[in-house]
Order: structure tokens, then C-alpha cells, then sequence
């Protein structure tokens, strides 16, 4: 199933990011792509809110692995956020404990997916943020057939 949505603000993307948060279910995997600038951590930002995230969502990109503790309906949540910008092979990215994050049954977002397609059969998702604009953004959510 596609989903097709065109964000004129960093707010809007961050309302679908809620609403497609809203569809998950732990142990989800969300690949993440799009151009540098293009939005995920906006949107990435949108779902730590859903998921009442106290901690201040910044990107990844320097520390490459954040973890985040939150809630839905009262119960406690993790959500691994990756951004695999700055890993440059399979060897170091198996090197910081991708495979078991990804199989821990916690929620999983990875941005830069896409630059290791050895694991696209995992992600139950993948949302692509592309420039429609000076601040608009196309959103194609593209979910996995359950």
C-alpha cells in the first residue's frame, strides 16, 4: 500500500509523521530516506511525539544511534533512531549492533536506509521526503504487505 501526502510546513510534516505513527506496532522497522535537508528529522520529530518522548530529538547524524524511551496508552516504548549517513560499509555497520537493534521487537527508524539495501526485506515501512518546494515536501509512505 502507497500513501502520497504534500507537506507545505516543517508543521504538516510533522501531523503526518504523528498519523503514521499512529499505524505502528512495536518491532516496526521505518526506513527513512530522502535528500540531505529533505525532512526526516522532521519527521522523524513527529513520531517521537506521538510516542511521548521527553528526550530533545536532534539528528543522529554525529552520534549515528539514539535511543528513545516513551509511552503509548500508559506502556512504556524504545525507539531506536538511526541515521547510517556517515557509515560507509556493511562491516561497521554490523560493527555497532545494527542486525540485534533491529531485532530486539522495539520500534526501529533508520535514516539512509536506502545505502544498505541488504536489509530492505526487514523494514515494515519506507517513508521517502523529497523537495516539492522552498518548504514543501513530498511524503510517500510505501508499507510492506502484511
Amino acid at each position: 500500500m502507497t500513501e502520497e501526502f504534500l507537506s507545505l510546513s516543517t508543521t504538516e510534516t510533522s501531523r503526518y509523521a504523528r498519523r503514521f505513527a499512529a499505524t505502528l506496532e512495536p518491532g516496526d522497522m521505518v526506513s527513512l530516506c530522502g535528500e540531505l535537508g529533505a525532512g526526516k528529522t522532521e519527521f522523524m520529530r513527529g513520531i517521537t511525539e506521538f510516542f511521548n518522548c521527553d528526550d530533545q530529538l536532534s539528528s543522529p547524524t554525529f552520534p549515528i544511534f539514539n535511543i528513545y524511551d516513551g509511552s503509548l496508552d500508559g506502556e512504556p516504548v524504545t525507539l531506536h533512531h538511526f541515521d547510517l549517513y556517515r557509515i560507509n560499509s556493511l562491516q561497521e555497520l554490523e560493527a555497532i549492533g545494527f542486525d540485534e537493534y533491529l531485532s530486539s521487537g522495539d520500534f526501529a527508524f533508520v535514516e539512509w536506509a536506502d545505502r544498505f539495501p541488504e536489509y530492505t526485506p526487514r523494514y515494515s515501512a519506507k517513508v521517502t521526503l523529497a523537495y516539492a518546494g522552498s518548504e514543501s515536501r513530498r511524503i510517500v509512505i510505501k508499507r510492506k504487505p502484511s
